[in-house]
C-alpha cells in the first residue's frame, strides 16, 4: 500500500476509512474504450450515492508520467514495476467535484491528461509488474466498500465480484468529439479525423493486449451512450444500483 504523506492528502489506502460491516456496502466497476464517459458518470454516480470514485486510470496516468519524467523505456518492466510499487498517489477533492491527483505531494492532475501521457499509457499499464501493483491497491480500497471504480479492467480482473458492473461505449466519432472538447477546453487543439485515429489505434491496443485486455465483463451491462445526455447515463446507471440495493 502507499505511503501516507503530509498536506492532509487522502492517500489511497487512508480513502475510505473502516468498513462498516453491519451496512450493505457496495462496489461498481465501470469499464470502457477512451472517451466513453467512464470518468465523468463515475464521479457523478459516487456523488449521487454519497461513496467514493476512485479514478484508475490516474493511477496509471501517473505512473506513466514519472515513467516519462524519468527516462524509463516503456517496454522495461522491471523499473516500471519499481516505479508502480514505490510511487504515492494520492487524491484530494477538486473543484466541482473532480479528485486532484497528486504523484507525493506534487499536484500531477494536469499533467497525466497530457498527449504525451496519453501516447504510452497503454503501453505501460500493459506491463504485468504494473498491473500487479496498482490491481493490489485497488483492489484492497475496493475490499472495503461503497466504491465506484473506472477503468478497463475492473469487471474482468480488478474486481470480477462487483455488485453492479456496467460497460459504457459509444461511437468512435462520438467518443473522438467527447476527447476533442476536453483537449479544446485546455487550449490543446486536434484535428476530429486525428483524433479518430488515435481512438481506434488505442482500442485496438487495449483490446488485444495479452494481459487483462479491455471488454466487457460476461455479466456486465453494457450502456452505449452514443445518443444519451450525462444525465440520462447517470439515471439509468443508478437505476440499476438501486434494484440491486434492494
Amino acid at each position: 500500500m502507499t505511503r501516507m504523506v503530509d498536506s492532509g492528502l487522502w492517500m489511497l489506502d487512508k480513502i475510505f476509512g473502516t468498513r462498516n460491516s453491519e451496512l450493505r456496502t457496495m462496489i461498481i466497476a465501470i469499464d470502457g474504450p477512451a472517451g466513453a464517459g467512464k470518468s465523468t458518470i463515475s464521479r457523478l454516480i459516487a456523488a449521487r450515492h454519497g461513496w467514493t470514485y476512485l479514478d484508475t486510470g490516474a493511477m496509471y496516468r501517473a505512473v506513466t508520467l514519472m515513467a516519462v519524467e524519468q527516462g524509463i523505456a516503456p517496454a522495461d518492466e522491471d523499473e516500471l514495476g519499481a516505479l508502480a510499487r514505490n510511487v504515492e498517489i494520492g487524491f484530494k477533492p477538486g473543484p466541482g467535484g473532480s479528485p486532484q491527483v497528486f504523484a507525493g505531494c506534487r499536484d500531477v492532475t494536469h499533467e497525466i491528461r497530457s498527449q504525451d501521457v496519453s501516447a504510452l499509457v497503454s503501453e505501460v499499464s500493459a506491463q504485468g509488474a504494473v498491473r500487479e501493483a496498482l490491481v493490489e491497491k485497488q483492489r484492497a480500497i475496493a475490499a472495503r466498500g461503497n466504491v465506484v471504480m473506472d477503468g478497463r479492467d475492473i469487471g474482468t480482473v480488478v474486481c470480477p465480484g462487483a455488485d453492479v458492473k456496467i460497460f459504457l461505449t459509444a461511437s468512435n466519432p462520438e467518443r473522438s468529439r467527447r476527447r476533442r472538447l476536453e483537449l479544446q477546453q485546455k487550449g490543446v487543439e486536434v484535428s476530429q479525423a486525428q483524433m479518430e485515429r488515435e481512438i481506434a489505434a488505442r482500442d485496438d491496443y487495449d483490446s488485444s493486449r495479452e494481459l487483462a485486455p479491455l471488454k466487457a465483463a460476461d455479466d456486465a451491462i453494457i450502456i452505449d451512450t452514443t445518443n444519451m445526455t450525462i444525465e440520462q447515463v447517470v439515471d439509468k446507471i443508478s437505476e440499476i444500483i438501486e434494484k440491486q440495493l434492494k
